[in-house]
């Protein structure tokens, strides 16, 4: 008997569940079987307590299955995809595709703004630590270490989007938490440090090729391959530190005016390609808890782009809007209009707002710094610095810049 795990699954009852295709023999449920994985040595002894397969959109009880068939093996808790269910006493494992190494880290961490516990069902440290040690049990290419403090958790997986689907799900499942700025995960191969390189393609009309090239080049991309253009598009190929990547997407939307496509792969580990430049914005950010009105707004969205529109609740070192120049500046969304009994010509025009806005969470994931967090609620999604006091943060950037 044979049969390869393809895919793992969990039950709260039964507990994990090996998914695959029996691919010689017969398996059956009660039975004694050996465990082993190709390429190493040994065998684990264990038991088929239960043999599910799959009817219609559920699954259903069996007492053995035949070569061909798709089944759920249940009752072996250190099963993971990869290995061989085989006979006990003639054991003969599979071959199988190794499954590749997390590339990119983020820290989840339990909300700790002003507007903590408002919107979310699940908000305890407890409760995010369940769900994210729930995840690993079926979501085989992540991982989640413990930290020093019981708040924080590091998520490792295969790029943003692997994060962001976590991310999204938790929202709608009701946690409420907050993450950090998506790093690379770097190796040490033979003494030397390496970083994850993505093979990158990029299809665009032709009068976007000069854009797309000078950002890829500032972002350590190397051209690898340029084909001639087909129904207006050319084609781009690259190599590139994942590094690079982060970010780029919102960028290379507003370069090609929505008409390019970029697809990337991760391809191996480079040795440390040196320092990327990557957000050249600074952040309006908020400076005391209230309520964002319309005179507030007039006066801030002068100096740059807002997040926010009248209305929306806002607290002390939140981000509420783009600044165009390197430099965070604080302003007051929540401020008044003054009361007064004068009048003066044009003192009752109408105040017009430029629309606020809307960044999706992985837009959002790709905007924030080292020093800023992306708060995620079942419904909303905000961006913070880290440090909320306006004083204190000052004092800090100070003595960084004295420092460097």
């Amino acid at each position: 008997m044979q049969l390869l795990v393809s895919n793992i699954d969990s039950d709260p009852y039964i507990g994990r569940i090996g998914v695959g295709r029996v691919e010689r023999g017969t398996i059956k449920q009660g039975e004694n079987v050996a465990l082993v994985t190709y390429g190493e040595d040994g065998k684990r002894n264990a038991r088929v307590v239960k043999l599910l397969r799959f009817h219609n959109l559920g699954r259903e009880e069996v007492d053995s299955a035949s070569i061909g068939e798709i089944v759920c093996v249940a009752g072996i808790a250190d099963i993971n995809i990869g290995d061989t269910l085989c006979d006990a006493n003639e054991p003969e494992p599979l071959p199988f595709v190794k499954i590749d190494e997390p590339t990119i880290a983020m820290t989840f961490s339990v909300n700790d703004s002003p507007f903590a516990g408002q919107e979310g069902k699940f908000v305890t440290s407890r409760h995010l630590r369940d769900r994210l040690f729930k995840e690993i049990e079926t979501n085989v290419s992540m991982r989640v270490e413990e930290t020093d403090t019981t708040e924080a958790f590091i998520v490792k997986g295969r790029g943003e989007l692997h994060l962001s689907v976590l991310i999204e799900t938790m929202r709608r499942e009701g946690y409420e938490f907050q993450v950090s700025k998506p790093k690379v995960i770097m190796q040490e191969i033979d003494g030397v440090l390496c970083e994850p390189v993505e093979e990158l393609v990029i299809d665009v009309p032709e009068d976007f090729v000069g854009p797309v090239m000078e950002k890829i080049g500032k972002r350590k991309g190397e051209l690898l391959n340029m084909l001639p253009p087909t129904k207006g598009y050319t084609r781009l190929e690259f190599k590139i530190p994942s590094r690079g990547l982060l970010g780029y997407r919102t960028e290379f939307l507003t370069d090609t005016k929505g008409n390019g496509i970029m697809n990337s792969v991760i391809s191996g580990f480079e040795p440390f390609a040196g320092d990327i430049e990557t957000r050249g914005q600074g952040v309006l950010v908020a400076f005391e808890t209230g309520t964002a009105v319309t005179y507030g707004l007039y006066n801030a969205q002068d100096r740059g782009a807002l997040f926010i529109g009248a209305g929306t609740p806002v607290y002390e070192g939140m981000i509420v809007g783009i600044n165009p120049k390197p430099d965070d500046i604080t302003v007051n969304v929540c401020k008044k209009k003054h009361v007064t009994n004068m009048r003066s010509a044009g003192a009752d025009d109408a105040m017009r707002l430029t629309p606020p806005l809307t960044f999706s969470l992985e837009q959002c994931l790709e905007f924030v710094e080292d020093d800023e967090l992306c708060e995620v609620t079942p419904q909303s999604i905000r961006l913070r610095k880290k440090i909320l006091n306006n004083d204190l943060r000052a004092k800090t950037v100070a003595k960084a810049k004295k420092d460097v």
